[in-house]
């Protein structure tokens, strides 16, 4: 028999046989073709709103570069251009965790927390890399659900899930005498007592932060009669009682506290809503704080970062008056006036998959919890682009509990430690990392994931489950498009 006969024998076997392994689902993979589905958009340089790039109203273009450049900046201890770093952070600039597949989104291939001591970042300090990061792994900031038993226990009794800074300044030419330890993640880890979190992508946040509730309470009370199991509710801002929209758990009201919070809680640094240098949770909650020689280390008073009263002489006022606001500010109006990713039409699968696999989606039931389109937001007094405009995340932004499989054991606000925000899933099709922590890289797992006891997405990954081979593909390659 020939060897050419023979192998298209073989083959017809398998397809007859196995035809799982022949035509068996898989993740496409991060989506090639233009960066957000942007033409124009580069690793380095996302677009803005449309608005926004016709600068309209006059400054707002200057606003936004302002705040691109800033977001950018590589942070100091002191006695350099941007000071105020540590005396403990998770790194030091914005835009080295949100990176992919340009800045202002997520965790990026090559992991900058990895080779933060390689690349001088903590250079001469105490610093050692945790296990947990690992060269091409996410970005991560790591948190301890509870207290520490003398014994080195966890204290279930004792609820922590602060912010467990990764580096220390300690050791570095400019941190003076501050001696800080690295936390114990070694021990953390081999008793369960630790969880992750990776950047969320801050694409399209204007838009997401210009909604009213009442519109969000409307397409809560559109999903309520599901069949699914699905009761999902939403997180509140403890001043006002409004709804809260921002971070894994929806714990943030807005995009000037979810800046603030950042460079205090990631990189150390104090600003105008964060006035004091953060000691670990222990250090605050069951001891005396920092250190007094660990503090004011930028030698500059507090806050570190604030309104730039004095500028330099500018002969564009638009640009100068960009120059007043402090970091945060600026770092808010570049995530406010950041365009949303583009979805592709016919990549990957081509659009008859897409297409199907679209229909699919909210047809087992994904749209029940990820929202294609909130109609839409309030006007806006900001730029014309952000008023009046639909919301195309796939997301209504409630927290839902997510079962075992996911929970974290943390409380933020209202939420629960199973307790998430529907993740919004615009831009998904360029992201690495997926789910809360950067488990995994598969599209299929984390789906595969939403199924677990006390899962509120149980029911419709089963559904998911029941499809055919072909179907499950379409509604890869339609989460790919996003």
């Amino acid at each position: 028999m020939k060897t050419g006969r023979l192998a298209s024998i073989l083959s017809f076997l398998a397809v007859l046989l196995f035809p799982g392994v022949v035509f068996a689902q898989t993740d496409p993979g991060v989506r090639t073709g233009a960066i957000n589905g942007q033409a124009g958009a580069t690793a380095t340089n996302p677009l803005p709103l449309a608005s926004v790039v016709a600068n309209s109203p006059t400054g707002s273009l200057e606003f936004f570069q302002n705040g691109l450049a800033r977001f950018q900046e590589v942070e100091v201890v002191s006695g350099g251009a941007n000071n105020g770093l540590g005396p403990r952070f998770n790194f030091n600039q914005c835009s080295g965790c949100h990176a992919q597949p340009t800045i202002g989104g997520t965790s990026p291939a090559a992991n900058p927390e990895f080779a933060v001591i390689a690349n001088g970042i903590a250079s001469g300090s105490h610093n050692t890399i945790p296990s947990f990061l690992t060269t091409n792994g996410p970005t991560r900031e790591a948190r301890f659900p509870f207290f520490f038993n003398s014994n080195g226990s966890p204290n279930t009794n004792a609820p922590n899930g602060g912010v467990e800074d990764i580096f220390v300044v300690s050791g570095r030419s400019d941190a003076g005498s501050c001696s800080l330890p690295q936390p114990s993640f070694s021990a953390a880890q081999s008793t369960n007592n630790i969880i992750f979190r990776i950047p969320t992508p801050v694409f399209g946040a204007g838009l997401l932060e210009n909604v009213d509730d009442s519109t969000l309470i409307g397409v809560q009370a559109a999903a309520a009669g599901n069949n699914l199991g699905i009761s999902g509710t939403f997180n509140h801002n403890g001043n006002d009682g409004t709804i809260s929209r921002f971070g894994w758990k929806a714990q943030n009201k807005s995009l000037l506290l979810f800046a603030g919070e950042a460079y205090n809680v990631e990189m150390g640094i104090t600003n105008e809503i964060f006035g004091q240098d953060r000691p670990l949770p222990g250090e605050d909650q069951q001891g005396s704080g920092l250190p007094a020689n660990c503090l004011n280390l930028s030698k500059t008073g507090y806050p570190e970062d604030a309104t730039n009263f004095t500028v330099a002489s500018n002969a564009d006022p638009a640009a100068q008056n960009a120059e007043v606001p402090s970091d945060i500010v600026l770092f808010a109006e570049f995530m406010r006036l950041l365009a949303p990713p583009t979805p592709s039409t016919a990549t990957p699968g081509g659009a008859a998959s897409i297409s199907r696999g679209k229909s699919l989606f909210s047809a087992i039931g994904c749209a029940t919890c990820h929202t294609p389109t909130i109609n839409s937001t309030q006007p806006s007094n900001i730029t014309s682009s952000l008023g009046s405009a639909p919301v195309s995340a796939f997301s209504d932004i409630e927290i839902h509990h997510m079962g075992t499989g996911l929970a974290d054991n943390v409380s933020q606000g209202g939420a629960g430690g199973d307790q998430f925000r529907t993740a919004p899933l615009w831009g998904l099709g360029q992201r690495i990392f997926f789910l809360h922590d950067g488990r995994t890289t598969n599209l299929l797992n984390a789906i595969q994931a939403h199924q677990s006891n006390g899962s509120e997405a149980t029911q419709v990954e089963e559904n998911f489950d029941s499809l055919s081979t072909s179907q499950q593909q379409d509604l890869l390659n339609f989460l790919r498009s996003l």
